[in-house]
């Protein structure tokens, strides 16, 4: 079989620097097929997908990606570490997959594969170094960043490696495939143009955080040049129709609600809840009103605030510890987004492949066939953040998408 391509993505929404990616990782690997894990309608920094998953998988499949799999909502909210795992435990579970691509900040692999050794590893020393950090009150992220400068003891290599978004997240694929064994090659492409969470963009390039920020202002001018015109055209239409949701303060009073509603024993049973955090945020729902006044009570420097929104986005879901802990025992479905005639070819390799493997192309079926109480847990919540997401948007909030909506197919 020809040579196939891997991508983990939020495609949200997809725009000329995802093409990009998409058209040079295809170019360098020689691959024929593309095989997209992609986040529903909840993303990884704990806020909402623009558009629902449908429609992103509709402008990933128009923009040459052949088939689109939904990575589970229990990691597409999760940890970059339950991100990154969730993913390729469903790539390396297809067994047709050859590459994974990844953008990053930092172009040598190298660099990035010694980071995710140590991190997978965890010698002695480096545990001591970063229990040290940790003892400073400061977040894990950036104790664990200072951690590796110290252990790694070379700065001028190593510096700001981890304070990149882009590259945490391709180390945690890197250290993935070491846990998993697994045989996937991966390859990393440096960022085009613009960064991450730049709010500033070129003529014809912007990040998505950039995409969304004009999107929430009703700054639509320049999203012509930014996107494909097929994704923008999708973008578009939902726009009008007014099925998008721009961030989670969207549902500000659903969050506050929740958490009145809850126990301060059910806040700590969240996942990322620790060291009393519950006690701050039972507080900061008692005497908040707005989703930004909330934010502002409980940050401090030892929570990141994509830490905190994921606590607010889980309490919003109902996901609980033992939800995530499930995730990380469990191995995925293969639930079909979208996929062109080249990816119907590839679902027939993969069965071939992978005859064991839990492939879901209709929710009604599998709920009705499947004996996996696991599996029918992690598929319940994907169920539930639809109908979530939905309540978000300004018009025809349907419920029961996951068993209405057909899959996509170009």
């Amino acid at each position: 079989m020809s040579k196939v391509l891997g991508i983990v993505a939020e495609y949200n929404p997809f725009h000329n620097g995802h093409l990009y990616h998409l058209e040079k990782s295809k170019k360098d690997t020689g691959s024929n097929y593309t095989v997209a894990i992609m986040s529903g309608n909840f993303t990884q920094r704990g806020s909402t997908s623009l558009m629902d998953k449908w429609s992103k998988a509709q402008a990933a499949i128009s923009n040459g990606i052949d088939l689109v799999i939904e990575l589970p909502v229990l990691y597409a909210t999760s940890s970059a570490e339950n991100f990154a795992e969730g993913a390729i435990k469903i790539l390396d579970s297809l067994n047709v997959v050859d590459y994974i691509s990844f953008g990053a900040e930092t172009a040598e692999i190298e660099i990035l594969d010694k980071c995710a050794d140590v991190l997978y590893h965890e010698p002695k020393p480096y545990k001591t170094l970063l229990s040290h950090e940790l003892s400073k009150g400061i977040s894990f992220p950036k104790a664990r960043e200072n951690a590796l400068m110290l252990y790694l003891n070379d700065i001028r290599k190593f510096a700001n490696v981890l304070s990149s978004p882009n590259n945490i997240l391709a180390i945690e694929y890197l250290k993935a495939l070491k846990k998993l064994k697994s045989n996937l090659t991966p390859y990393s492409i440096p960022r085009y143009e613009v960064g991450y969470h730049d709010i500033n963009y070129t003529e014809n390039t912007a990040s998505s955080t950039a995409i969304r920020n004009m999107i929430k202002n009703n700054g639509f001018n320049a999203l012509a040049n930014l996107m494909p015109a097929s994704s923008y055209s999708i973008l578009m239409q939902n726009i009008k129709a007014g099925h998008v949701v721009p961030d989670i303060s969207v549902f500000e009073k659903e969050i506050i609600y929740t958490l009145r509603k809850m126990k301060t024993s059910e806040i700590a049973n969240l996942p990322d809840v620790s060291e009393g955090l519950e006690f701050a945020i039972k507080n900061a729902a008692s005497s908040c009103n707005t989703f930004s006044e909330f934010m502002n009570i409980i940050k401090s420097k030892r929570y990141t605030n994509t830490r905190l929104q994921r606590i607010l986005l889980y309490a919003l879901l109902g996901i609980t510890k033992k939800d995530i802990a499930l995730s990380k025992k469990v191995q995925p479905y293969v639930r079909v987004l979208g996929l062109n005639k080249r990816g119907k070819f590839l679902i027939s390799e993969i069965v071939k492949a992978n005859p064991k493997l839990e492939i879901i192309t209709s929710v009604k079926r599998f709920t009705e066939d499947n004996s996996n109480k696991s599996l029918q847990s992690m598929l319940d919540k994907d169920i539930w953040a639809t109908n979530v997401f939905t309540i978000g948007y300004e018009e025809d909030s349907w419920n029961n998408l996951d068993f209405t909506q057909k899959i996509v197919t170009l």
